[in-house]
């Protein structure tokens, strides 16, 4: 008897048994994640990192198919074993493999809200020990001389104009990379009481980001260069291929930033040994701090969904800042009276007889 090749629509898996552990994937990739508020293209590429490396787990190091493999093979030794592979094996950063067990975590929260069975290997995933990680505050560019050299580096040429302009966005409005090279012509509103850009942020969240008239006038200068024709669906920043207009690479926009970092460090070797258009963006958060703003509006302004994301990662204070606080809470001090009961009082307070 011949037998009969599954046939299914392309780009799509065939019908796979819902009792194996991969078979839900797909509809977590396409539609569970980019539903949520954080389901951005880098968050998808994460989690699909993440469960094919348990993937090559499970192949590698168990022997079972993808095939074969089943919810019901999932333990709670299995996937601390997997932790301690991705570390000691694989030479993973206790960050990385907290990273991909998260990848886990999570498509396992989706699939045991669909089918209540399967609580208990969510529960079992979610108990697997993350590594603890120290918080780090990543450099910034503490000298204002540094920057006003960095931000002012590129050449007076109209590539040059073009690269200032880049520089000065990225600073000033502190905008993402990826939000960046994302921008169109009809993004950008100068010809209102307060100029501003339109973000397309991470999650599909938008907002609005105001500059300062330094930055007003370069992106004059550059609209009236690049954009000269005004087409309000081009990409602001743009390469031309084969004549055609097409959004700038996030790899391009890093280029240029490091370029004109290592351009500029040997006459001021306090810039941080690695420059990218990150780095701006904290930079200019914590100057915000250390002039004052509330930390409130400047996760605002960088498009957080978590006050607690600005606090650990893009604000620390001057020293000033640390001197005042210590100085303010010396002279708050007062000294307390220690008030003592007896027991009966005490009895009393508690609501007791």
């Amino acid at each position: 008897m011949k037998r009969i090749k599954n046939i299914y629509v392309k780009g799509q898996p065939p019908c796979l048994d819902d009792s194996l552990f991969f078979s839900k994937t797909t509809d977590f990739f396409q539609t569970f994640i980019p539903k949520q508020s954080n389901g951005s293209e880098n968050t998808i590429k994460s989690y699909k990192t993440g469960l094919s490396m348990f993937r090559e787990y499970v192949r590698d190091q168990k022997g079972i198919s993808i095939r074969k493999f089943k919810f019901s093979d999932c333990t709670y030794d299995l996937f601390l074993d997997y932790r301690n592979w991705l570390h000691d094996s694989k030479g993973y950063m206790e960050s990385t493999t907290n990273n991909r067990l998260a990848a886990i975590r999570s498509y396992m929260n989706y699939v045991s809200a669909r089918d209540i069975s399967l609580q208990q290997i969510a529960f079992c995933v979610s108990e697997v020990p993350a590594y603890r990680v120290p918080k780090k505050i990543g450099p910034v560019i503490d000298q204002l001389e540094t920057l006003t050299a960095l931000l002012s580096a590129p050449p007076n040429t109209r590539t040059g104009l073009r690269d200032k302009t880049i520089l000065s966005v990225l600073f000033d409005t502190a905008i993402r990379v990826d939000e960046l090279v994302r921008l169109d012509f009809s993004d950008v509103n100068l010809y209102v009481f307060d100029p501003y850009i339109h973000v397309h942020g991470k999650g599909n969240k938008e907002r609005k980001v105001y500059f300062s008239e330094n930055t007003l006038d370069l992106i004059k200068q550059y609209i009236k260069e690049f954009h000269y024709e005004k087409n309000r669906n081009d990409p602001f920043f743009y390469s031309k291929i084969r004549g055609e207009r097409g959004y700038m690479s996030r790899r391009n926009i890093e280029r240029i930033v490091k370029k004109y970092a290592d351009q500029i460090r040997p006459q001021y070797p306090d810039l941080p040994s690695s420059v990218y258009p990150h780095l701006l963006r904290r930079t200019r958060a914590t100057g915000l701090y250390q002039d004052g703003v509330e930390i409130e509006a400047i996760s605002t302004f960088l498009g957080h969904s978590l006050l607690q994301t600005t606090k650990d990662h893009y604000v620390r204070p001057s020293i000033d800042q640390l001197r005042n606080a210590i100085e303010k809470k010396d002279d708050d001090k007062e000294i307390e009276e220690p008030l003592w009961l007896d027991d009966e009082e005490l009895a009393k307070l508690c609501g007791l007889r």
